[in-house]
């Protein structure tokens, strides 16, 4: 049997980080059993749907590398065939037509509140005769859900899931002005597309009853349930927009890497012994429902800050140099020269290393597209001491030979000089630092004397001397 999933989000915003890992988990297990993944659009409240969030839903799923198989299904386009199977059931006496007014039904809950019970409709009208009907009441459809025993299902995640039919009022399945409800339309649409597996969030799962009965109803076979715990923050707490509850494309304006972000996601939750770098070949080889866990998975910036950093020091230098530029011409405010462009891809082995976004990787990349403005720090260093050393290493470096510029000969300067001064070698390093980058944290400095080249760090010891 080929295996089929879906991923069905709501247009109603961003693709949330949430449904990220759900949209991720669902495509693992279809490549890696050679299946299917099907996207579903449900997109059934126009109040809330819009066009913009289809498209973030798209650009989201296509920039983590994420890729679903056929045309996309948009639910509002099937509610023809949404109320059709309502009517069947009317017809197979598995649902009726129920004619309170609004009236009743907030009496209803305003009972139920009273004791303390969350609200139910207490089926008055499952046995009535339609010939009761009040004039000019219009009639929604409810299913008739069983009242008697317990319904027993077991989830691939969760394990056997029980729940007693006595908890299980008859939902509406087309509301009074003809419209399907969200119960009723998955449940058309899963069967519909062949839906073999429904991988979801465990706050589905009462849904997960109501859908099993309508599957039931209309002689269907039932898919087979996992549904996957929620993501919390670090503390634990369900998560919100100050633990990341962002959009796919937050985290690609932080600077994250899509396959770093891929990586962190399946890991959110799924395991495979102690491996923490896993890449996309592993986890479809790997990925399977039996090691999802049933706790709540804790989001953590930090984690995902090292992974990321893992990512961009293996990722290939042409790709961060442009995936780097949005960023760093967006501090410039002006467009990166051809020639910055090539400083920053001779100099990117250095600078990835310490990098844990891009914007990191942009800021720590700013010296070498324009003269660097000496931050505080810096200026510390260049008292009276290092600017003696400035002028010492501007003096041996200006006679350097132009062939014997590279990052092996330019140390062994600095050490050279070291020596006559007795000095260690970071109190030569330090300086020529500050000097060169504006700042006292950076790559290797004779690695950037090295792709600087001889007249460009000399021009700026020189500028750094003169002021």
């Amino acid at each position: 049997m080929s295996m089929i999933v879906r991923f069905a989000p709501s247009p109603t915003g961003y693709l949330h980080i949430g449904s990220a890992r759900t949209a991720l988990f669902n495509w693992l297990f279809a490549r890696h059993h050679k299946g299917k993944m099907l996207l579903r659009i449900e997109d059934t409240d126009r109040a809330r749907s819009t066009e913009e969030a289809v498209e973030a839903i798209y650009k989201g799923l296509e920039w983590l590398g994420i890729e679903w198989d056929e045309t996309p299904v948009h639910q509002f386009a099937r509610m023809e065939r949404h109320a059709e199977v309502a009517y069947q059931l009317l017809e197979k006496g598995m649902a009726y037509r129920c004619y309170c007014t609004p009236e009743e039904l907030e009496a209803m809950r305003e009972e139920a509140r009273a004791k303390n019970l969350p609200p139910r409709y207490d089926g008055r009208w499952r046995d009535r005769s339609p010939e009761e009907a009040p004039a000019g009441v219009k009639p929604v459809i409810r299913f008739k859900a069983p009242q008697a025993g317990d319904t027993i299902i077991h989830d691939l995640v969760q394990g056997e899931v029980k729940v007693a039919n006595s908890q299980l009022d008859d939902m509406i399945l087309l509301r009074a002005d003809g419209t399907p409800t969200f119960n009723l339309s998955v449940v058309v649409d899963d069967h519909d597309m062949g839906i073999t597996h429904i991988i979801r969030g465990d706050d589905h799962l009462t849904n997960m009853f109501r859908q099993f009965h309508l599957f039931k109803a209309m002689d269907w076979k039932v898919p087979h349930y996992a549904h996957i715990p929620l993501i919390h923050g670090a503390d634990g707490a369900k998560l919100s927009k100050r633990h990341g509850a962002l959009g796919v494309e937050g985290y690609r304006d932080m600077g994250f890497l899509p396959e770093a972000l891929r990586n962190y996601l399946l890991r959110l939750g799924w395991s495979h012994g102690d491996a923490e770098i896993i890449s996309t070949a592993e986890a479809i080889e790997w990925f399977d429902l039996d090691h999802v866990g049933k706790s709540p998975a804790r989001f953590d910036f930090v984690k995902l800050g090292n992974l990321n950093g893992h990512y961009i020091r293996e990722a290939d230098n042409d790709r961060l140099v442009t995936l780097v530029l949005p960023f760093l011409e967006a501090l410039l405010g002006n467009t990166v020269s051809a020639e910055g462009r090539n400083l920053l891809h001779r100099g990117m082995n250095g600078l990835k290393q310490r990098a844990k976004t891009l914007i990191e990787l942009a800021e720590n990349s700013l010296f070498y597209v324009k003269t660097p403005i000496l931050d505080d720090e810096a200026k510390k260093l260049l008292n009276e001491e290092g600017l003696e050393i400035l002028r010492l290493m501007e003096t041996q470096l200006a006679s350097f030979p132009d062939n014997m510029w590279d990052e092996s000969s330019l140390e062994s300067a600095a050490r050279n000089l070291a020596d006559e001064q007795n000095l260690k070698l970071g109190k030569i390093a330090q300086p020529l630092r500050a000097a060169l980058t504006g700042k006292t944290v950076s790559p290797s400095v004779f690695d950037i004397m090295h792709v600087l080249g001889k007249d460009k760090s000399l021009e700026r010891l020189r500028e750094v001397l003169g002021k």
